[in-house]
């Protein structure tokens, strides 16, 4: 089934405030058709509620399952956060110490005290490959070493990322909510898409989706609902032009999206101001924090996939000449935001009776190296990254895979992409032989190189 990838017709131009309270319609059958499958409020809510159909009719599980996944960009250093070496040399160990956590035998770095209160419902994976990623989101945002970045113009090789997969294959959980959402300053440096999969199911920029959502301006919900009656009455005439299948789709997607603006809860999940003070101190006021309080409204509304980045680079700690400073100078202020987040999501969701039905993921692109350089930072290490998990229903309170001595080498339990893809995938739902079509029409697995479930999770 091929998706249009034309502009959708704006709220502005279907209805529009000239000629009193009169629906404006083409003045050919077109004309009519393309108004009646305009999309509401500058994004095609229709186009939304039938990537929910096909999911449906597509066999996959309609069970509300949802993933969160936090984006360290630049490369969060494993060894001075999840990973601590403290037997080591002062210039592989770091200038941190470590402390221990609820689960006996596991250690965080000092700066994480909120993180290792809540160590029974996390795991820690320090062996995960990421030798084919690169200074990109490209390749573990796809979790699939055959997308990676170029510098050809094709970069990514046309592979989709797992929230784009979520879009398409799952949609979201409920009417009016994009399935795939990104919460980024910069889409285009924070967060890969859906690449040869097709536009429709690239991210929402949510920090575009607010403004979106409004009602132009002169046009209230009263005013759309008179229009909307109009628009009933048309109902007649349209079954004259010649009923058929994609005509009554038509109808049954630009109704839900009707009651979807007039409804206004996706307005509502991007509006910090329902929450109160006390629940955005617990987040944070920072960048990562408001993000990740916006992250949990949007799945709690029916998002499945969100993306939340505090920022593009921040975790790019290669000495203190840099922007983002060395390891003591740049991730000491960073780490009690990671560790706050983390804290409150996960406890926030469990009070919410919805850390059962949401995965947490924490990660970056790649890890970074074991020895402290010259500018008292660390370098990129694609060899091996840590990351954290959470929720999902899962089996937590453990540690996957190892890395030798100096964090410099993965020792144990190696952790493909793949592998992480599987995991996300069999928590959504999907089915791991699933493929997408590329342009030419060529089948291609979601799961990439023979990637396998996480069952010490299961």
């Amino acid at each position: 089934m091929k998706t249009s990838r034309s502009t959708p017709t704006s709220i502005s131009q279907a209805f529009s405030p000239a000629g009193g309270d009169l629906l404006r319609i083409g003045s050919t059958r077109r004309g009519f058709l393309q108004t009646g499958l305009a999309g509401l409020a500058g994004i095609s809510l229709p186009a939304l509620f039938q990537q929910k159909a096909l999911a449906a009719a597509t066999g996959q599980a309609t069970r509300k399952t949802n993933v969160v996944l936090f984006w360290l960009s630049g490369g969060p250093s494993h060894i001075d956060m999840w990973d601590p070496k403290p037997e080591a040399p002062s210039e592989i160990r770091g200038p941190f110490g470590h402390i221990r956590t609820k689960v006996p035998g596991i250690h965080v770095c000092e700066h994480l005290p909120l993180t290792a209160k809540i160590m029974d419902r996390l795991t820690l994976v320090r062996s995960v490959d990421c030798s084919a990623s690169d200074h990109t989101p490209i390749t573990m945002q796809a979790c699939n070493p055959l997308a990676r970045r170029t510098n050809d113009g094709r970069d990514g090789g046309g592979y989709p990322s797992m929230g784009s997969i979520a879009a398409k294959f799952r949609g979201a959980n409920a009417p009016g909510i994009p399935g795939y959402v990104a919460l980024a300053d910069s889409l285009p440096a924070d967060i890969w898409g859906a690449g040869h999969m097709g536009n429709a199911f690239n991210p929402v920029s949510g920090k575009d989706l607010s403004g979106r959502l409004k009602l132009v301006e002169g046009l209230s919900i009263e005013r759309l609902g008179s229009r909307r009656d109009l628009a009933e009455q048309m109902d007649q005439w349209k079954r004259g032009i010649g009923a058929n299948e994609s005509v009554a789709s038509a109808d049954h997607f630009t109704q839900q999206a009707y009651e979807v603006l007039m409804e206004g809860s996706a307005q509502r999940a991007l509006n910090l101001e329902e929450e109160s003070a006390a629940m955005r101190d617990r987040y944070g006021r920072d960048s990562l924090g408001e993000k990740a309080l916006l992250a949990r409204r949007l799945i709690e509304a029916g998002s499945t996939f969100v993306t939340v980045s505090g920022a593009w680079g921040y975790f790019d700690h290669h000495g203190d000449e840099v922007k983002w400073g060395g390891i003591k100078k740049g991730l000491t202020p960073l780490l009690p935001s990671v560790d706050r987040t983390l804290h409150a999501i996960v406890t926030d969701l469990e009070d919410r009776g919805l850390l059962d039905s949401t995965l947490i993921l924490m990660m970056g692109e790649f890890g970074r190296s074991p020895v402290i350089n010259k500018n008292a930072g660390r370098d990129h290490w694609p060899r091996v990254m840590s990351m954290v998990m959470a929720g999902g229903g899962l089996r937590h309170g453990q540690v996957i895979g190892s890395t030798d001595k100096h964090g410099g080498e993965i020792e144990t339990r190696r952790v493909a992409p793949g592998d992480l893809a599987a995991t996300v995938f069999h928590h959504l739902g999907i089915a791991q032989n699933t493929n997408w079509i590329d342009p030419q029409g060529r089948p291609r697995p979601i799961v990439a190189e023979g990637g396998r479930v996480m069952t010490e999770l299961l």
